[in-house]
């Protein structure tokens, strides 16, 4: 299995992660007063969909990585189908 294929998913699930903990955390941050109104009107709009692409992005990525290859000339008794690679 090739490096990229075995960090990505883990990578984007941080990301992922940190893009919904920073979703949920706009508003203590409103109320805090350390985030005015114009921040709250971009980034409540903005972190949302972030987020739910993100974790979009991080799905298909770990498809991807999880997925399992067929080869040419599986009919055999030593077949590597499933082998993911």
């Amino acid at each position: 299995m090739s490096p990229l294929r075995r960090l990505l998913p883990s990578s984007l699930t941080g990301l992922t992660g940190l893009a919904c903990a920073l979703c949920c955390l706009i508003p203590l941050l409103l109320a805090a007063g350390l985030l005015g109104g114009a921040g709250w009107a971009v980034l409540g709009q903005i972190m949302p969909g972030i987020a739910l692409a993100l974790a979009a992005v991080t799905g298909l990525a770990w498809w991807w990585a999880h997925r399992r290859t067929h080869t040419t000339g599986c009919a055999g008794g030593d077949c590597s189908c499933s082998t993911a690679r």
